[in-house]
């Protein structure tokens, strides 16, 4: 990936769309693509009709497959994540050994819209960072439209080194358009991204500085883990907690591990930020830009390593807020694999084959693995309940075998994922609602419908998080 141009990010936010369309979401799907995707449903269709029983054979014993791969994936996901390379990991000791030394100015941007409430709480975060004040340069990003967010940030007494950036209201209104005008503005060697929510550990800015200083000039970016402070608020976020503890605790050190494409949290990914000017920074019209990002850093030579510190987040509660963030996830996670995916053969040399298969696994996998999961839990439910003799047809000994394996041991594995992440996390009293996750599939599976129907509709609305609402631990 060659960027030839550094155009104003300020000026100009939408540059990666205008200078190269093809690494943006703003054409959800090209002329090529409609075309292979049409093809694919004739055929399919086509099959159904002339040869029913062996083309719905062929398509359960490539899902079945495809199950089975993803289940072994994971499990050495997991193993990955215990070798010693997984983390950069820095003790108090360490930190409080490099006194005294000029540590550089770091970037913060903070992306906010229409959350007043979350101010006292964020401005509070910031100032207990463990880093030199003349440091620290931060930029709160705010709608200039949004007139009580703007207001209360302007009533507030803020330090110097926090200042409000104004974002004129355009199309489209996304937190990544947001943070490329931040970028251009930033002043420091290194840049970070909290959402307004956030609560970072305080050491979190000198050991992401450490973490560059003692990695290969390759690195581009340094990722943080996520977790939440809210766990125990009622089951919605119990299941969440369980789920991010997995994910950030042992399957993205498990990635790093692995040298693998790393799709990047929304929030406490560090960057250095002249590689974040070359790469045109986020893709605007992209609503999980964090995910792209960390593709695109591959595309481009880079690499991502993970660093052992903690932002705690609020989980959200709410169910139908939960639908509505979980379908921006999955919607961008559409929206990524498609971008990526345009010239399949140029995307395998750039990032290599092994990274392909990455790429395949961790963002079309999991694009496809909610929206087959509810049709293949209705076939088992009837064989369990009827048996009719058309899905007893549709698995002859050996898929059923097959099929049997990736139900109880397929599923017992990833319940069994999520049990090792509250474990590590200590979060004991979390460990047996887990044993109900498949309810937390059910509704990942349906918001993954939802997504992929909005992808379609209306590929680049933002649906917001409602923040406030969470409990303490």
């Amino acid at each position: 990936m060659n960027y030839t141009t550094r155009p104003n990010l300020a000026d100009e936010p939408l540059a990666l769309a205008r200078l190269h369309p093809e690494w943006s979401a703003a054409q959800p799907v090209t002329r090529g693509q409609w075309l292979a995707l049409t093809t694919i449903i004739i055929a399919v269709i086509a099959g159904l009709i002339t040869a029913p029983l062996a083309t719905g054979r062929v398509l359960i014993v490539v899902c079945t497959i495809f199950y089975l791969i993803v289940t072994c994936y994971k499990l050495w996901l997991i193993r990955s994540s215990a070798q010693p390379d997984a983390w950069h990991d820095f003790s108090p000791a360490e930190i409080a050994a490099q006194e005294p030394r000029q540590w550089p100015v770091y970037s913060v941007i903070v992306p906010m819209y229409k959350e007043p409430e979350t101010l006292p709480q964020m401005v509070k975060a910031l100032k207990a960072f463990d880093y030199p004040e003349e440091s620290k340069d931060v930029q709160l990003l705010l709608e200039a439209d949004d007139d009580l967010t703007v207001s209360a940030a302007q009533a507030m007494d803020l330090p110097p080194w926090i200042r409000i950036t104004l974002i004129p209201p355009s199309h489209p209104r996304t937190k990544p358009k947001a943070c490329n005008i931040g970028l251009e503005l930033a002043r420091g060697k290194y840049l970070v991204i909290y959402d307004a929510e956030d609560k970072p550990e305080p050491d979190q800015l000198k050991k992401a500085v450490l973490a560059f200083e003692r990695s290969p000039d390759n690195v581009a970016c340094v990722q943080s883990c996520l977790n939440y402070y809210n766990p125990r608020q009622n089951i919605l976020t119990r299941w969440f907690a369980a789920e991010y503890s997995a994910w950030y605790d042992m399957q993205l050190p498990g990635l790093s591990a692995a040298h693998a494409v790393i799709p990047l949290g929304g929030t406490s990914n560090h960057f250095k930020i002249d590689i974040l000017h070359d790469l045109l920074g986020w893709d605007p019209y992209n609503v999980t830009e964090d995910c792209d990002l960390g593709v695109r850093i591959c595309r481009a030579g880079y690499t991502t390593c993970m660093l052992r510190t903690t932002t705690w987040e609020e989980a959200c509660s709410s169910l139908p807020f939960w639908i509505r963030q979980r379908t921006r996830w999955q919607k961008g996670y559409i929206q990524t694999w498609v971008v990526h995916m345009r010239n399949p053969l140029r995307l395998a040399r750039e990032i290599g084959w092994r990274n392909f298969a990455h790429f395949q696994l961790l963002v079309g996998g999991s694009i496809f693995s909610t929206l087959i999961n509810p049709i293949f839990w209705l076939l088992a439910l009837a064989w369990f309940i009827v048996q009719p003799p058309g899905v007893a047809a549709l698995y002859p000994g050996p898929i059923f075998a097959a099929g049997a394996l990736c139900l109880f041991v397929g599923n017992f594995a990833f319940v069994y994922i999520n049990l090792l992440g509250c474990y590590k996390r200590r979060y004991d009293s979390l460990l047996l609602w887990n044993l109900l996750t498949p309810i937390y599939w059910a509704m990942m599976s349906y918001s993954g419908w939802r997504a992929f129907i909005q992808f379609f509709k209306d590929p680049f609305l933002w649906e917001k998080t409602q923040h406030g609402l969470g409990g303490g631990k």
